[in-house]
């Protein structure tokens, strides 16, 4: 699974894994203990976590979510400290250590509530996500490697 197989409702609590597009929509199945079934139509807003990114004052404008999630795992694996309850200090402080640059203006507390509530979801249904980037990195490499070796001549192959 990959961050562009999961997505959010507009008005619907949690997160959602995408099951199958339809002729008039897409079927999607709660990530929790209920694993309830939705038919998401056309006028509902569905937005997957692949194409969602938080505001910075850097150069790009923002970062991908994907990034910020798998740098919360980095710092704090299993336990970030904070939940979708915690004071708007303590979570506004949470995603200062994360992402130094965040447009404060523009992210607002009940944003960073849901990044706090979809990373535990994560966590929970899907940690493979979180830690994904490491298995990107060796893939390369071990492509790296094959294309090295098939490009090396062999003892007898003649240069022309």
């Amino acid at each position: 699974m990959e961050f562009k197989d999961i997505a959010t409702v507009t008005g619907k609590g949690g997160l959602f894994k995408v099951l199958k597009p339809t002729r008039t929509g897409v079927i999607l199945e709660s990530m929790d203990e209920a694993k309830t079934k939705l038919i998401a139509g056309m006028n509902t807003r569905v937005s997957l976590l692949d194409e969602i990114s938080i505001y910075t004052h850097g150069k790009e404008g923002s970062v991908p979510l994907k990034d910020v999630m798998q740098k919360i795992h980095k710092e704090f694996n299993n336990d970030p400290g904070v939940d979708g309850k915690s004071s708007p200090d303590e979570l506004k402080a949470f995603l200062k250590f994360i992402l130094p640059d965040y447009d404060e203006e523009r992210v607002y507390v009940s944003d960073i509530k849901k990044l706090v509530v979809w990373y535990g979801t994560l966590l929970r249904y899907t940690p493979e996500l979180l830690t994904e980037e490491k298995k990107e990195v060796k893939k390369k490499k071990t492509k790296k490697a094959e294309t090295e070796k098939k490009s090396k001549p062999r003892k007898g192959d003649s240069e022309e």
